[in-house]
């Protein structure tokens, strides 16, 4: 087996604990959520009696390791459970919201990358007014909170110029233009931060990379500086930048919670906000465990993509 299958397999079999770690902690997480479910579904009203025959029902008067081993036990057999407040299905809700989760965190991420990596090219190899507008925006863009910058956006966009929605949303295959107009401004403000983590990081690596002996025997050579900075230093930095991408999306998935409430758009973040606030036990455990697993899995195929542009990773992973 070559070291970079043996990297592989170690890393697919690293997800397995991983994902049985994870699904304990989400489990006890939401148990530390202050409130009783119960009585929160039945009401101020209820009775001690309407109170132990729905616990009982949802089978929340077992102990801790019981209801754990019950519900790990239906999640591998397929079922999600239901929604103990609308008594809907669980994996059908989380096929009407993840769709929407994955567009605002895909084109959030889109943009990110699309405005971080050539500013940070242009950082690294640019003047000096060059680098000081790019570390403007790199402080600017890590120093200020997303609800913060959604609202300024929205005061701008929706109240003043009024020329895009503040809230709300439409599925791009019933409306592809409104989709589209709904979603700009959750977009913007998720983006922003991750662009400004991605330029700072690009602008590091690539920097450190330019200034390499062969960097400077490729100049001797007479290469042009654009072939030498997209052609060879470009993906040298490749590694650092594919790492600190990977990275962020888990910080998309977590600002999606707070972005899709503020602009009501039907997520999973907000899918999981609301059963917070109901002490909706099983939606709000599926809804993190979703959340969760794509960041293991987008981990999993960052590790991949370093591994294939750096070698050495698989190499040193084999020592």
């Amino acid at each position: 087996m070559s070291r970079q299958l043996g990297f592989i397999v170690r890393r697919l079999l690293l997800t397995i604990p991983m994902l049985f770690v994870m699904s304990i902690v989400v489990f006890l997480i939401i148990r530390l959520v202050p409130g009783d479910p119960v009585r929160t579904m039945l009401g101020f009203r209820a009775t001690d009696a309407n109170v132990a025959e729905l616990r009982h029902r949802l089978g929340l008067d077992q102990s801790l390791l019981d209801q754990y081993l019950s519900w790990a036990g239906a999640l591998l057999r397929g079922d999600l459970g239901k929604d103990i407040v609308s008594h809907a299905s669980l994996a059908q809700l989380l096929a009407q919201r993840l769709p929407v989760t994955f567009e605002l965190t895909g084109l959030s991420m889109l943009l990110a990358v699309l405005v971080g990596v050539p500013l940070g090219v242009r950082a690294a190899t640019g003047g000096r007014w060059i680098r000081r507008l790019t570390e403007g925006f790199v402080v600017i863009g890590i120093s200020v909170p997303d609800f913060w910058l959604g609202i300024v956006l929205v005061l701008i966009f929706a109240g003043t110029l009024m020329i895009l929605p503040p809230s709300g949303y439409v599925p791009f295959a019933t409306d592809p233009v409104g989709n589209l107009r709904y979603m700009v401004l959750p977009v913007l403000t998720l983006a922003t931060g991750e662009a400004a983590y991605i330029l700072r990081t690009t602008r590091g690596a690539l920097g450190s990379v330019m200034s390499r002996p062969f960097i400077t025997f490729l100049r001797a050579k007479g290469i042009s500086p654009r072939r030498i900075v997209f052609g060879h230093a470009l993906r040298n930095a490749g590694p650092s930048i594919v790492t600190v991408i990977g990275i962020q999306v888990g910080v998309l998935l977590g600002g999606a919670i707070i972005i899709e409430t503020m602009f009501a758009l039907p997520g999973v973040g907000r899918l999981v906000v609301t059963g917070i606030n109901q002490r909706n036990y099983p939606t709000v455990q599926v809804g993190i465990l979703a959340i969760a697993t794509i960041f293991i899995v987008v981990s999993l195929i960052t590790d991949l993509i370093v591994a294939w542009l750096d070698p050495r990773v698989a190499d040193g992973a084999g020592t």
